[in-house]
């Protein structure tokens, strides 16, 4: 994203740290991270375009919202399903607001709202509401037929007794 929208497989989740004047947010799934620099900041010029675009994150009372424009064309693209062909064929005037609320302790709705007047008739709308949970995200990473995890594992498991068993031992009297 943005907006993030989950694929309905498989690591949609995401990890959120907020900072005095930053939010990151790092997906799960090819772990991009977005950094969102909190209330004024230095736009960079209009050709700068990033991955996902330039953000920019302000405070309306208890909900975060983030401002999304400069998408790179390729986010924009037929061929780029990562959000579901959500913004294919939107133009450079694309704009993105999100909005993020915590609803209870283990929920935070994710609101957005995509603006293109030069593709859509008129702005649309979407939300998903996000669940904690008490896990750390790991790197995606693919390992089917990687066969020789098993060996890596196993060596690994060898040094670490042999470690244990050396610090174990009783040492020679001088």
């Amino acid at each position: 994203g943005p907006p993030m929208l989950p694929n309905y497989f498989y690591n949609n989740n995401y990890t959120i740290v907020q900072t005095r004047d930053h939010v990151m947010i790092m997906t799960e799934m090819v772990h991009d991270v977005r950094i969102i620099p909190l209330g004024k900041s230095a736009r960079p010029g209009g050709d700068l375009r990033p991955w996902m675009g330039v953000s920019e994150g302000r405070w309306e009372g208890d909900t975060l919202v983030v401002v999304t424009t400069n998408i790179r064309p390729e986010q924009l693209s037929a061929g780029n399903t990562s959000v579901g062909g959500a913004l294919m064929g939107a133009s450079d005037s694309l704009r993105v607001v999100e909005r993020f609320t915590r609803t209870d302790a283990n929920t935070m709705l994710y609101r957005f709202t995509v603006d293109d007047p030069a593709t859509f008739t008129q702005p649309w709308s979407g939300e998903v509401p996000f669940l904690a949970m008490d896990d750390l995200l790991y790197e995606y990473a693919c390992h089917e037929a990687n066969y020789a995890m098993s060996n890596i594992l196993s060596g690994a498991r060898a040094a670490e007794r042999r470690s244990a068993a050396s610090k174990a031992a009783p040492k020679p009297n001088p």
